[in-house]
């Protein structure tokens, strides 16, 4: 991953330059391995890069042999080997995943992005036609936004993160996941058409526990793609566990079976020749963070001790995490409570992680939305109720925890990748008939059931187990409550602190219909807003992550108000 900038017909370019490279640089935290740029026509694209593919000739903007097309991508290819093959032909120039979109672009033109596997924003520039398109990954695990200005109507910019666009930009839009930009048309379009989006439609396919399994494995497999050491994000609870079981399987394999490629190495990563390269470590690592004593932190090292990896477990003070509340809110660029509640403890998880020569984790996001694995999801009037809410909660991840994911890790030059998000084990399991996931204590169906059953070789007696059954079988624990129930409560109180009850009692007219119903979540309004100069364009890319009160929810997001919680607050 890495961070991206571009500005297209862009007015006296070579003037706007030294601006473009400076707002490039806001983004420099993303990508701190080099910086590169490139100028068509009066089109600008400037790269920050993190190197994980490719290190020693991955360096971006690409361009094509012949000059004519330009290429900047944040992001990852995992079939960019496959991808080589098909244009054997084509000249060229790096070992880089991303290298391969030049041709795919020029067979496939904005249906390119439909034959990508991985996670990406990237902007392309046609200097012949003098033509930009910008695509982004299916669910948006990557951040992308395309800004606009009434001073030079004209042009289009896109930048990996905010910052790089409120100083230029009175309209900014969150670049929508699973849509391409052409400048021919100056229009958005979706080239991600699975077949479970509509969620009115409810599918009737019962669960295959075995395909569950083996497409989680495989979508974990093809992100251990990497040339650096490489980690895992290990929460303790079921998610993050499971990935960790499996990416440590993964990575004591002497065969490795990887897009038809067999290799006996131990498994790292795959270049774009075939051939497996070492990470520099030969066991898997594992990280955690929580408030000592926090019960993510207790199940986190009985998970790392039974699937063996070498285990780092981390605190943070309350304080600590007050301190970095501004930080936090300046990288995540929302003022959402639950993602910036989840959120601080990752970013310091981040901090340590990058500190101890990581460059890479794989994380848990995108399990809860699948499967409905809130526990509100108990509430549900009806199977095709739980569908839909699965669906919509699977579309909006890239306004809450892919963008926590992506922003907090790469605060501090961390990429995070999500194996739950993979585009097959979406259509595996997006297309189960939802009674098989309704929650049901009474038949001992809790949250999740399905992918606990999946990975449950309890009645195999010659089955090697891949986590404990009380790690398998733990109830659901938000993050932002599994680090220590005292960080939302030191949050709560640190708010009541800051905002006085007038001030809530009369929210800013700037918010119009946008008001914060508690003090916590007015502080960060007003953080962000400081932060951001006001600027109504970029308070326009935030969502709230809202609990469903149709549904019995409590006011508040904490996953321990839920009334199926075990431990009552």
């Amino acid at each position: 991953m890495c961070g991206i900038f571009a500005a297209y017909r862009q007015p006296e370019i070579e003037a706007f330059k030294g601006k473009a490279l400076q707002y490039s640089k806001r983004i420099r935290h993303r990508g701190p391995d080099w910086s590169g740029n490139v100028i068509q026509n009066n089109t600008i694209l400037c790269h920050e890069r993190l190197a994980i593919v490719g290190l020693d000739s991955g360096a971006q903007p690409i361009t094509s042999e012949d000059g004519n097309f330009s290429l900047t991508v944040n992001g990852e290819v995992y079939n960019h080997i496959n991808l080589r093959k098909e244009f054997a032909d084509y000249p060229y120039k790096s070992l880089s995943d991303c290298e391969p979109i030049i041709p795919l672009f020029q067979k496939y033109d904005i249906d390119a992005p439909k034959y990508l596997d991985g996670m990406f924003a990237w902007v392309l520039h046609d200097k012949k036609n003098d033509r930009i398109v910008a695509a982004r990954d299916p669910i948006g695990i990557t951040t992308l936004y395309m800004g606009k200005s009434s001073q030079t109507p004209e042009t289009r910019y896109f930048a990996s993160e905010l910052k790089c666009l409120v100083d230029e930009c009175d309209e900014i839009t969150a670049f929508p996941p699973g849509h391409v930009y052409d400048s021919n048309t100056d229009e958005i379009t979706r080239y991600f058409t699975p077949t479970w989006w509509d969620g009115s439609k409810v599918p009737t396919t019962n669960v295959d526990y075995k395909k569950v399994r083996e497409t989680l494995e495989l979508a974990v497999r093809k992100r251990l793609m990497a040339e650096v050491p490489y980690g895992v994000l290990l929460s303790g609870g079921l998610d993050s566990s499971l990935i960790a079981a499996i990416a440590s399987r993964e990575t004591k394999k002497v065969t490795v079976h990887k897009e038809g490629i067999d290799a006996n190495k131990e498994l790292s990563g795959v270049d774009a020749d075939g051939s497996l390269h070492s990470s520099g470590w030969n066991q898997l690592h594992s990280f955690a963070i929580g408030l000592p004593g926090a019960p993510d932190l207790i199940a986190a090292e009985k998970v790392a001790h039974f699937i063996g990896t070498i285990h780092h477990s981390h605190t943070f003070t309350l304080e600590e995490g007050l301190d970095a509340l501004d930080d936090v809110i300046h990288h995540l660029e929302t003022y959402d409570v639950t993602t910036i509640r989840a959120s601080t403890p990752m970013y310091l998880l981040s901090r340590k992680i990058k500190a101890q020569g990581v460059k890479m984790v794989l994380s848990g996001e995108g399990s809860d939305e699948i499967f409905g694995g809130y526990l509100y999801f108990a509430n549900a009037p009806s199977a095709a109720d739980f569908h839909s809410e699965c669906v919509q909660r699977v579309k909006n991840l890239h306004y809450a925890d892919c963008l926590r994911a992506n922003k907090s890790t790469m605060a501090w030059g961390l990429e995070a990748r999500v194996p739950f998000l993979d585009k097959q084990f979406l259509e595996v399991c997006m297309n189960i008939n939802p009674e098989d996931k309704l929650i049901k204590p009474a038949e001992g169906k809790i949250e999740k059931y399905i992918l606990r059953k999946a990975f449950d070789t309890s009645d195999d007696p010659t089955a090697e187990p891949y986590l404990p059954q009380e790690i398998l079988w733990r109830q659901k624990e938000q993050f932002s409550d599994g680090v220590g129930y005292s960080w939302i409560d030191g949050l709560k109180d640190a708010a009541e602190e800051a905002v006085s009850d007038e001030e809530l009692k009369n929210p800013k007219p700037e918010w119009g219909d946008d008001i914060p119903q508690t003090k916590e979540a007015y502080w960060y309004r007003c953080k962000f807003d400081q932060m951001f100069g006001g600027s109504k364009a970029a308070a326009s890319t935030v969502m709230r992550w809202i609990p469903k009160a149709e549904w019995g929810c409590h006011s508040d997001p904490s996953g321990r108000y839920a009334t199926t919680h075990e431990h009552k607050v």
